[in-house]
Parts: C-alpha cells; sequence; structure tokens
C-alpha cells in the first residue's frame, strides 16, 4: 500500500530499479522486442513464436545418449479437464525409490509445455542430486480455465505418488515446485493438497511465482513497461486463466494463492524474485504471510534482477548464484527428510 504524501512534500515520481548490468546488457542486446507486452491480441503469434524459439525436445534428446531414463504417462481425465501428460525423468541405472521433483512449466498460463524445461531440470539436478522429475504438461488458459489447470496437476500428482513404487520414486520425498505461472500453479498445488487431504509434499519450490491476479502491487507499477513480464502481460495470463473472475472477490485461493487466508500447514518453502520485476511484492508479501502463519518460507530477493533473468542471462554471475540457492535449498530438504528423526529432549 502507497503511503500518502505529506503536505507540501514534491510529487512522487515512479523511480525504477536498476537492472544488473549483465542483465542490463543482454536486454538492450535483444531490443525492443524482449518489452513487447504479452496480449490477447499477440497471443496467438506470441505462441507460435515460443515454439519457434524453443523446440520441443525428443524423447530421444531428453535421453542425452543414455544418461537419463524417460518416460511419457498419461493420467487419467480429471474432472472438467482432459487427461494430463506426464514426462517423468531421472538419472539411467540409478536404484531407486528416487525422491521426486514435480514440476510445473512457465509461460503466463498460456505457453509452454513439459518438455522443454527438461533439459535444464535434468542438467542441474537430476545427476548431482540423484533426482527424478516429473514435468507436467497441465493445459493452457484461455481455452482451459480455472479449475482446470491446477485439476490436472493435482490428478497428476495423486497419480504419482498412488504409484510411486512401480514407478521407482518415493512418494515421502516430493517436492513441488514450478516458475512463474508453474510456480504459482505448485503453490495451489499445496493449499490444494492440503486442504484434500491429498499428496503431502516436503516443498515448494516457487520461482518468481504468479500469485495474484488483482494487479495492485507497487512493484507492477513501478516496473510497467520496464520488466518482461510486466503489467499488462500479466494481466493478459490472469485473464486468460479467470476470465470475467479476473480480479473480483469470487476468485479461489487455488487459482490465486495470494487470496488464501490461512497458510498454515503448508510445505516448507523457497521463494525467489528479482528486485527489478513485477511480481516482486507479491512474491514478498507470500513469504510473510507463511511466517505469519507459522510456516517455514526461505525468501531471496535477488538485486537488479528482472522476471526470466536466468532463462534471459544463464551465464550472468546472478543466475549462476540463484541457481546454486536453490540447489543448497533442495538437497537440505531432501537430506532433512531422509535423515531418521529423533525426539526432541530438553537441554
Amino acid at each position: 500500500m502507497d503511503h500518502a504524501q505529506a503536505p507540501g512534500a514534491r510529487p512522487r515520481t515512479r523511480t525504477a530499479l536498476p537492472l544488473d548490468p549483465e542483465l542490463a546488457r543482454v536486454l538492450a542486446a535483444l531490443g525492443p522486442r524482449a518489452r513487447v507486452p504479452l496480449t490477447p491480441e499477440n497471443l496467438a503469434e506470441r505462441r507460435r513464436r515460443d515454439v519457434s524459439d524453443r523446440p520441443r525436445p525428443t524423447l530421444e534428446d531428453l535421453r542425452a545418449d543414455g544418461r537419463f531414463e524417460v518416460t511419457e504417462l498419461s493420467v487419467p481425465r480429471p474432472a472438467r479437464g482432459p487427461d494430463v501428460t506426464l514426462v517423468l525423468a531421472g538419472p539411467a541405472r540409478r536404484a531407486g525409490p528416487l525422491p521426486v521433483l514435480y514440476y510445473l512449466h512457465g509461460g503466463g498460463m498460456v505457453m509452454g509445455n513439459a518438455w522443454s524445461v527438461l533439459p535444464r531440470l535434468l542438467r542441474e539436478w537430476a545427476l548431482d542430486l540423484g533426482l527424478a522429475i516429473v514435468s507436467v504438461d497441465y493445459p493452457l488458459a484461455p481455452r482451459a480455465r480455472h479449475p482446470v489447470p491446477v485439476e490436472a496437476a493435482y490428478a497428476g500428482l495423486v497419480h504419482v505418488t498412488g504409484h510411486a513404487a512401480e514407478l521407482g520414486l518415493d512418494a515421502e520425498r516430493v517436492v513441488i515446485g514450478g516458475k512463474s505461472a508453474g510456480g504459482g500453479l505448485a503453490a495451489a498445488l499445496a493449499l490444494l493438497a492440503r486442504d484434500r487431504g491429498g499428496p503431502a509434499p516436503i516443498g515448494q519450490l516457487l520461482l518468481s511465482p504468479m500469485l495474484d491476479d488483482r494487479g495492485e502491487s507497487f512493484s507492477g507499477r513501478q516496473m510497467a513497461d520496464l520488466d518482461p513480464w510486466d503489467r499488462i502481460s500479466n494481466s493478459t495470463g490472469w485473464q486468460a486463466l479467470l476470465g470475467d473472475l479476473c480480479g473480483t472477490p469470487r476468485v479461489s485461493p487455488y487459482a490465486a494463492p495470494a487470496r488464501a487466508e490461512d497458510l498454515s500447514g503448508l510445505p516448507a518453502a523457497y521463494i525467489e524474485v528479482g528486485s527489478a520485476e513485477t511480481l516482486r511484492d507479491e512474491d514478498v508479501a507470500y513469504a510473510r504471510a507463511i511466517w505469519r502463519d507459522g510456516g517455514e518460507a526461505e525468501l531471496h530477493v535477488w538485486p537488479g534482477a528482472c522476471h526470466g533473468f536466468d532463462t534471459l542471462a544463464p551465464r550472468a554471475a546472478i543466475s549462476r548464484e540463484a541457481r546454486q540457492a536453490r540447489t543448497r535449498w533442495l538437497r537440505r530438504v531432501l537430506d532433512r527428510s531422509a535423515a531418521p528423526q529423533l525426539p526432541y529432549r530438553e537441554p
């Protein structure tokens, strides 16, 4: 909430935060195209461009000459939605049961797929952490509106945990995660699983998550026309998901987790966001709300980082630091879940 100005004070002007120098150079090299907002009018073109810029890898590509085992799974149709495709990938010849990162891709709820994110996830975590990745190909808006995407994610999670033994997975060591729209879906999935008494993940990895459909944050106004995912793009994604409900009091927390009034009883959260991005304030507020309700959250606000910074500039120092911080958190959560739980004794 903005504070009122004192009488006689100079008018407050919008002061945008400076970008990290390496990120600024990359965005400058990309030119104006990097900051064209997503709108309903250009959505079809942006989808075509997304497919051409990031071609979907084949299963053979993902197997990387035998380093990984990759399988597609089909989950029966949940309520009000199509069958759900999951892509299960993990280190080849690694004895199970393996812990799981159950991952929801980004793309503003309107773009992206389960396959294109896997090369990075496998490279960063599968071998190092002995981790299986389950990437969810959830239905996209506006064709699939709420609650179809989150119900698809929930159906997939129930399937994976219910068939963990035959899949070589450890149902007791599942982390749910995602980036941008996928991060918001992961947060919504954690709420839904808690409230339905469903599978109990041990952690939620929320990377610049989209959490609030209302678009009222200061950071949204501060970074308007500057962040690659600005408030116009953000509004387009939410409108695609929610239609006429967007911004009204009737929006469910299983669509927009920032609407949740009770964040107690959730798995440990890792929340990261850039200081120079639209979603900064809603993500920080979500971490604060988890702490308020007695939960565990590790919050990273990367200075000078814009939305999607580690994808735009993967070799930048700040991108490397962010990947290292995520890996440390994942390792700690997985190690903690594997260790025997000793009874507490007062000194």
